[in-house]
């Protein structure tokens, strides 16, 4: 049976909120544009990854400088954990939109100031470590943004529709990742080699600066949720959310940790890896892996809304255990496929695309039902983040360092498989069903 314990904060019942269909619009369009913003701006260092080994590292060994490269891409999650604590706690004391419009800002400006870096040739070893503190501060920005946003546009979602209107959080991310790729395509393809060295690979990370003053534009003008509203009313925003989370969520948290892993390694491997596995490890032109990974985003994205679909219709948990299944029994034959042609490489890409889809769009409302309003930001940043900096950030690094050690393009793909394994152990005797729970609620679900 389940039990219940009360925070120190009273309960806040359970009331209609105000929204119209105009608002609803409106909070989707404001998350949607800034949410594409952040993750553009992240993936632009994935998108550039190759060329960057060559310009920041040297290139004694070219093993060596993809793998410092993708240190430096891993060092940016070091800063995700201090980047949940703020702003996780920022939200749940001063309100998700103000929250979401600073980690906005972060996120363009550091990204926008990599793309005026000098290289190594010009600052040596200065050029690389400046690149890690940049990093870092994209880390620290990433840290609140995902669960921030999460929780802001389904405390304004209707009842039965949570997971669909959440899905526009993973959905903007697979866009981003698209327009990012396309980006990309686009400059390797026009660009000579003397070019892109030169100033080509500095494109993406420029655009962050307008993109990211059209985002803090849209979240300014988005007033607070109607759940963080009520809780300012009734005097139920807690003092310290960050403490009080792990004191008694700590159930949830490592929940969600637990199933995270797989989704954080999966989105990994399947975008930002994806593009450097094809061409360094097994042999595609550039030009043909970023192509693979438009398409594959693509599928993540058109993937999205019918599988949030299906999870308000059969619940979180059996659509989380599906995509922990899915990825133990067929992530190995998708990467058999992509050493295969241009044709398997594409299929092999999709499977893995829409296997993300899948844990995604449950894990997005999943993570924000779990947990009572006033400690939603934080218990949720801290599990998700937790599974990202650990397993995501460093899943790049790991699957480089696997192929070279094992000797074969399969290992990433036992790795993710692995993770699989224990994520849907996690699922099947931790997780309860969270799609009926209500987003109002200050008390904390125990069992």
């Amino acid at each position: 049976m389940t039990t219940e314990s009360r925070t120190t904060a009273p309960q806040v019942p359970s009331t209609a909120t105000p929204d119209t269909a105009k608002v609803r619009r409106k909070v989707a369009t404001a998350t949607a544009i800034g949410n594409f913003v952040e993750w553009f701006d992240s993936g632009a260092y994935a998108i550039m990854s190759a060329t960057i080994a060559g310009l920041f590292f040297p290139q004694y060994d070219k093993t060596a400088a993809l793998l410092a490269t993708w240190a430096v891409f891993a060092g940016g999650f070091v800063a995700r954990p201090l980047g949940a604590a703020f702003f996780g706690r920022y939200g749940d004391r001063i309100g998700r939109n103000r929250m979401l419009a600073l980690s906005v800002l972060c996120m363009s400006g550091s990204t926008l100031l990599i793309g005026l870096l000098p290289t190594y040739a010009v600052l040596g070893i200065a050029a690389p470590v400046l690149l890690f503190l940049l990093r870092a501060v994209q880390g620290f920005s990433t840290g609140g943004e995902y669960t921030g946003a999460s929780a802001f546009i389904m405390e304004y979602a209707p009842e039965g529709r949570r997971a669909r209107y959440a899905s526009v959080v993973p959905l903007t991310v697979g866009l981003a990742s698209v327009a990012g790729a396309l980006t990309g395509l686009l400059i390797t393809s026009t660009l000579d080699e003397a070019a892109l060295d030169s100033w080509g690979w500095r494109i993406p990370f420029l655009l962050a600066g307008p993109l990211g003053l059209i985002g803090l534009y849209l979240r300014s003008r988005i007033d607070d949720t109607p759940v963080f509203q009520a809780m300012e009313k009734r005097d139920a925003v807690q003092e310290a959310p960050l403490r009080e989370a792990w004191r008694v969520c700590r159930r949830q948290v490592l929940t969600l940790f637990g199933y995270s892993i797989t989704n954080a390694v999966g989105y990994y491997l399947m975008s930002s890896y994806m593009i450097a596995y094809m061409s360094e490890e097994v042999g595609y032109a550039k030009s043909e892996a970023m192509l693979t990974s438009v398409i594959a985003m693509l599928a993540y994205s058109a993937a999205c809304p019918l599988m949030a679909a299906a999870s308000d219709r059969f619940g979180r948990k059996p659509m989380l255990l599906a995509a922990c299944g899915g990825f133990a029994v067929a992530t190995l034959p998708a990467f058999w496929l992509i050493g295969q042609g241009l044709a398997g490489a594409i299929t092999g890409a999709a499977v893995l695309a829409v296997l993300v889809a899948v844990i995604g769009t449950s894990n997005v409302p999943a993570m924000v039902e779990m947990f009572p309003g006033q400690l939603r930001a934080s218990g949720s940043a801290i599990g998700y983040t937790a599974a990202y900096v650990l397993f995501g950030g460093t899943a790049p690094f790991v699957a480089t360092g696997l192929v070279s050690l094992a000797g074969t393009p399969l290992a990433p793909g036992f790795y993710l498989m692995g993770l699989a394994v224990v994520s849907s152990l996690v699922v099947l005797f931790s997780f309860r069903e969270t799609l009926r729970l209500p987003l109002a609620r200050t008390t904390v679900l125990e069992k």
